[in-house]
């Protein structure tokens, strides 16, 4: 146990500056002049020196929805062809105990990708028209 021992490199001393040539002396690793060398020296972010800085320069016009932004995941009638049996009920919870989708707040749309030929009864998911159309020609059933 006494004669273990930390690899080189791993203990490195604290490196002390300014206090005298022998260490980071003089300039304390600031170099030698300048407003970034002073106490209280340097500039605020987005600072160009003087110059329009870029977020000034450039033109804010318009509304961005973004932020309000409502993302679906895509679910083919491939992968529900697949992993559901005549007569299931596929909502939200039952895609994730399969797995075929993931995430806490996600939103699912049902894409006409793929053929369906079982009866599944679709509750609460959002789907395209050709997609309700395939599950209705199937036998399914589909509630809001």
């Amino acid at each position: 146990m006494g004669q273990i021992k930390a690899p080189i490199g791993a203990n490195k001393k604290k490196t002390i500056v300014g206090r005298g040539t022998g260490s980071k002396g003089r300039s304390s690793g600031r170099g030698h002049d300048g407003q970034n060398s002073r106490s209280g020296g340097g500039v605020r972010p987005g600072f160009e020196g003087g110059q329009m800085p870029l977020y000034r320069r450039i033109a804010r016009k318009g509304f961005s929805n973004h932020p309000f932004k409502v993302e679906y995941q895509p679910v083919s009638l491939e992968q529900i062809s697949t992993n559901f049996i005549d007569g299931d009920i596929v909502n939200l919870e039952a895609l994730k105990v399969k797995r075929i989708v993931k995430g806490k707040n996600v939103r699912v749309k049902i894409l006409a990708n793929g053929e369906i030929d079982k009866k599944i009864k679709v509750e609460g998911l959002k789907l395209s028209e050709t997609a309700a159309e395939k599950i209705k020609a199937a036998g399914g059933e589909i509630q809001e």
